[in-house]
């Protein structure tokens, strides 16, 4: 076995080579936020003596077992030491200086470990001769939770200092501090769109890629109301204090409990009770100012190449967990359509723009419009008002799995853009069908793009502008067109993504 040592700022750890890459998994990159630690900033990690071997993916942090039956962490280890980063490098070399590429996953805020097999960056790497690195952070309660003694959105503030990890050590690994690339999806460009708008992030990174940006940014007030009710779960106050006394693997079952009764909520959290996600990034005014598309308009990203995108039936994921799918009668359209429509009129509005759609459809395309798509198109808007630059993207290409009814779904990007077909997501969404030849090379396309852009800002289209509003359509046939769903982009338009409010 080959194996390579580089010296960080914290000590040195050891890789190995792997199908023409070295590959570094597990390096702290901040203290495990346990004892008095916990609910807390990260803390810069203490150094050690010697080599510490970096062969393992580390812990993942605490979270619940999985959203609607999936399960958020497969095969991991356990340990406190929650906080790491993995880095995938075709050269540890300081004299290379490659584009570096950081990846942060998505999981509604409330599961995620950059150790799945979903997200084995080898091909990236090795295709686009770039470094990877990805990153764990905190998710749910530990994470996201607005309790009294704690600052807000540690998650991020975990990111904040993984990317900081990212500028002090990686020209060691190879890769070049000043060409710094975010990416995630979900979650994870629900976080990037974050970081863009948060003044410690700035200067961390260049170029920034939000696949499937959700339009969930809590109020401070609803994110401390909801912490209430989940403190409530354990019989104890909402303060680091009080949930310190918690052991934290099982304090995710208080997340869990939660999640199964939010709907009896509706009449305090209004639109996010449906969705069952109690944690969201949250506007506290300090750690995170203003939501992503305030901050965009007001020249935040100027400096930064964006790069946005969806997935055309991003709804229909959940459906199908659900068993939901050819289900949804006229009364179930009818209530989704006033919850999650543009304004006090969008139940007629959008029967007006999609005669004909079945109550199915409706359901399913005002909840890809609010939760995805629209947030997603709007950031781009949002960045090109501020004097930036940005490029989108549709991908419309249907999962093969589950006989095509799954279409172009949430969560396709990643087995596309990863070539991991077989892991995680994957095993749905291209379950008995195997992996078609067309899925290869919309997979290479994937890759090609995004390391172009990592590498130059240009991902091999035009950038997106309000009048000819072009973008890449991601199929078997990929083809550069005006942007496809002009109905639902002209019902959006002039909505804003403000913070979500707690109603009374």
């Amino acid at each position: 076995m080959t194996t390579t040592v580089v010296r960080t700022t914290a000590g040195s750890v050891r890789g190995r080579a792997e199908d023409g890459l070295t590959v570094f998994r597990g390096i702290p990159f901040a203290e495990p936020p346990v004892g008095e630690a916990r609910f807390q900033a990260p803390r810069p990690v203490r150094s050690w003596e010697g080599t510490r071997e970096a062969y393992a993916f580390g812990p993942p942090p605490p979270q619940e077992t999985g959203i609607q039956g999936r399960r958020g962490v497969l095969n991991a280890p356990d340990g406190d030491d929650w906080l790491t980063v993995n880095v995938w490098t075709p050269e540890a070399d300081p004299a290379a200086l490659r584009p570096v590429m950081v990846w942060i996953y998505g999981g509604a805020y409330r599961i995620g470990h950059a150790g799945s097999p979903g997200y084995d960056a080898q091909r990236i790497a090795r295709d686009g001769d770039v470094v990877v690195v990805t990153l764990n952070y905190r998710v749910g309660t530990e994470g996201f939770a607005r309790i009294d003694g704690a600052p807000a959105n540690r998650g991020l503030l975990d990111q904040v200092a993984a990317l900081r990890w990212v500028q002090e050590n990686i020209a060691a690994f190879g890769g070049d501090p000043g060409q710094v690339i975010v990416f995630g999806e979900s979650a994870g460009a629900g976080s990037v769109a974050a970081l863009l708008a948060m003044p410690s992030a700035r200067g961390l990174f260049r170029r920034a890629i939000a696949q499937s940006v959700p339009g969930t940014y809590f109020s401070d007030e609803l994110a401390r109301d909801i912490a209430s009710a989940l403190a409530e779960e354990t019989g104890l106050r909402p303060t680091a204090a009080d949930l310190a006394t918690v052991e934290p693997r099982r304090l995710t079952d208080a997340g869990e409990a939660l999640s199964a009764r939010m709907a009896t909520y509706e009449d305090r959290w209004g639109r996010v009770a449906p969705t069952t996600t109690p944690f969201s990034p949250v506007v506290d005014g300090e750690v995170l100012p203003t939501t992503p598309w305030q901050a965009l308009k007001a020249g935040a990203g100027r400096d930064v190449d964006l790069l946005v995108g969806h997935n055309r039936d991003e709804f229909r994921l959940f459906l199908f967990i659900g068993g939901l799918l050819d289900r949804i009668g006229d009364e179930q359209a009818a209530w989704a359509l006033r919850t999650f429509g543009p304004g006090p009129d969008g139940e007629r509005a959008y029967r007006a723009a999609f005669p004909g759609a079945t109550p199915g459809a409706l359901f399913e395309r005002v909840q890809t419009d609010w939760l995805f798509n629209m947030p997603t198109l709007h950031l781009a808007e949002a960045q090109l008002t501020g004097g930036g630059r940005a490029h989108v993207y549709e991908l419309t290409w249907p999962a093969p799995g589950s006989g095509g009814a799954l279409g172009a779904c949430h969560g396709l990007d990643i087995p596309l853009l990863f070539g991991t077909f077989e892991a995680d997501l994957g095993n749905l969404l291209f379950a008995q069908s195997g992996v078609p030849a067309e899925a290869k090379e919309l997979s290479a396309r994937f890759r090609q793009s995004w390391t172009s852009f990592a590498r130059s800002g240009d991902p091999g289209w035009p950038a997106y502008d309000t009048t000819e509003r072009l973008v890449q359509v991601l199929d078997a046939k990929s083809e550069v067109r005006a942007y496809p769903e002009e109905a639902s982009r002209q019902l959006w338009e002039g909505y804003e993504f403000a913070e979500l409010p707690l109603l009374k």
